[in-house]
């Protein structure tokens, strides 16, 4: 039997030995940090090692809270915060909209899926104190907004910029742009069911008491923490050369890619087959030992229409055939050949069927 082919590493990737290996030191240290005693001392001590390890993995000077996630970081961030205005855009992730359902303004994104920054500007006008959220690099089609520009327009009206982090790599450093920074362990090869709120200043956010400074209550997952450290640790591949490559036999297939001309991020492309929808793509792309999504993984479940590629423009019937695909530690040009193979012969066998 063939060996599978992984291309959702979006939705999460594999943890890498490193990181297993510090869930292992932290299984070791079982006593609970929040314990005065010198099991409990020791456990504290490896917990605030890696936090600040994690901080100094993004260049980041100011509090890290842990938390089980982004998503968690990301509710957090919204629905504590001591601004009294909160604006979203729309195309943020899916926990975002959740969380940010009372937002006071939704900003809009041009067909190339950036933030209309003349809309953001016109949003925060006034004297009330906004909290605007972010998506550094879209989930599902891997647009990057443009965090400095927008963080110039959110700082000039006294506003707080939160930025949803979770695909970016540790290499990209926010410290001088964000005043939060939601970020995830299991998209960068550390385990699940950890993550980071990074916070600029806890006067942002109102507490709730418990640990993590009494921003995050429940005992602190040490084995998950010290694998998210060692996570951060290890070196990240570039993906910009297996992704043109990919672009370009798409393009030259017949097929469609998702906001084409727009900076995206290297490891995460999102591509439209006419004619075939992208739920039979990833029937028939899984039957040949191909592993890929129809949009984030938490709404690809549903398979509901994407509101990402509405706000950008798509027809619903347009945004039903796209799929996406995204890059890990192990992807190679093996895997993007093998890839541009099937896809291919599905595109193939759909001008025969129209025939």
């Amino acid at each position: 039997m063939a060996a599978r082919i992984y291309l959702d590493h979006a939705a999460t990737t594999p943890t890498t030995a490193a990181a297993r290996a510090g869930v292992e030191r932290g299984f070791a240290l079982w006593a609970n940090p929040s314990s005065p005693h010198r099991e409990g001392r020791a456990a504290r001590a490896a917990l605030e090692e890696a936090r600040g390890a994690i901080g100094a993995a993004h260049g980041w000077g100011g509090e890290v809270l842990l938390t089980s996630g982004a998503s968690e970081s990301l509710a957090i961030a919204l629905g504590r915060t001591t601004a009294s205005r909160r604006l979203i855009t729309a195309v943020e992730h899916d926990a975002v909209m959740r969380a940010g359902a009372e937002a006071s303004a939704v900003i809009p994104v041009g067909a190339d899926g950036i933030v209309d920054r003349d809309a953001l500007q016109a949003a925060l006008a006034g004297a009330e104190p906004t909290l605007v959220c972010v998506q550094w690099a879209n989930s599902e089609t891997g647009v990057r907004q443009p965090i400095a520009e927008i963080a110039a327009i959110v700082h000039s009206a006294g506003g707080w910029l939160l930025v949803d982090a979770a695909q970016m790599p540790a290499s990209v450093a926010l410290a001088d742009h964000a005043d939060l920074v939601a970020l995830s362990a299991h998209k960068r090869g550390g385990p699940p069911g950890v993550g980071a709120l990074l916070v600029r200043d806890l006067a942002m956010l109102s507490p709730s008491g418990g640990q993590e400074r009494g921003y995050r209550p429940g005992t602190e997952n040490l084995p998950g923490v010290l694998g998210y450290a060692a996570a951060l640790a290890e070196e990240e591949p570039q993906h910009a050369a297996l992704r043109a490559h990919l672009d370009d036999a798409i393009r030259r297939s017949g097929g469609e890619i998702v906001a084409d001309a727009s900076p995206r991020h290297s490891a995460i492309a999102s591509y439209r087959l006419p004619g075939v929808a992208a739920a039979v793509q990833l029937i028939r792309l899984d039957a040949a030992g191909f592993s890929v999504s129809a949009g984030s993984a938490c709404s690809s479940g549903s398979m509901k229409p994407s509101h990402v590629l509405a706000a950008m423009g798509w027809d619903e019937a347009a945004g039903r055939e796209v799929i996406r695909v995204s890059f890990g530690r192990d992807t190679d040009a093996a895997d993007v050949d093998a890839f541009i193979a099937a896809w291919r012969a599905m595109a193939r066998a759909t001008r025969r069927f129209a025939a």
